[in-house]
């Protein structure tokens, strides 16, 4: 994907607020051989871009004062509750140097796995993206998911993925973490959890039932005193 950027000439707080009232959006490009490089952008072109995943997780194509580099977008400022860009930040691309990105999960064939078609489980998405590394030519743009052999009381983990060549998953400490988990429905959990007290709850009651008392015998009846003689 491809944006236009312009030569800043200032910075501060004044200058880039005087900036955005003139419709632009100040940023910077880091890496590399060169120094920072203070840019400028149309902000509505800018907003517009930044509604499409391809320019989050993609090597961009900058065209600045008449020539292309290839940056990735690494941080993107934003009013707390305009519409507005505050500023923006890339980083050059080396074709040699290998890169962490974080690229979006597409996952596809949900409805068709046993798990939903044949026991009606419910599927929870834990993750939505990967932190990846590579080299910038290796760089997909998502990692395709397929969850149509998802079976009841499993799970997809990072090691269950099938990554392009050239790319490695970045975990961060994480041995194998989850991806995707199936949640078995909440009526048959009840249903279980019912069943299993059932026979406990029938112990209980049995234990607690006091023992029948024998009748307790009769007293014998009080003799009459004798008579006297």
């Amino acid at each position: 994907m491809k944006f236009v950027a312009f030569e800043r000439a200032k910075q501060g707080t004044g200058a880039s607020r005087r900036l955005r009232i003139t419709g632009r959006t100040p940023g910077i490009v880091y890496g590399g051989a060169g120094q920072p490089q203070l840019i400028e952008l149309d902000h509505n072109a800018l907003w517009h871009a930044l509604k499409k995943e391809v320019f989050h997780s993609t090597i961009l194509d900058m065209e600045f004062n008449a020539s292309t580099s290839k940056v990735l977008l690494r941080d993107v400022q934003m009013h707390p509750f305009k519409q507005l860009v505050l500023h923006i930040d890339f980083q050059r691309v080396e074709a040699d140097t290998k890169l962490q990105m974080k690229v979006p999960l597409h996952f596809s064939g949900q409805d068709e796995s046993p798990a939903v078609k044949v026991d009606h489980c419910l599927i929870t998405h834990v993750a939505t993206e990967l932190s990846i590394s590579c080299l910038p030519a290796d760089l997909p743009e998502f990692i395709a998911v397929d969850l149509s052999g998802l079976k009841k009381g499993t799970s997809l983990h990072v090691k269950d993925l099938v990554l392009p060549a050239g790319v490695s998953a970045v975990t961060r400490g994480k041995e194998n973490p989850v991806l995707v988990s199936v949640v078995t429905p909440a009526a048959e959990v009840a249903e279980v959890a019912a069943a299993d007290a059932a026979p406990a709850a029938a112990g209980k009651a049995g234990a607690k039932a006091p023992a029948a008392k024998a009748p307790a015998a009769k007293a014998p009846a009080a003799k009459a005193p004798a008579a006297k003689k």
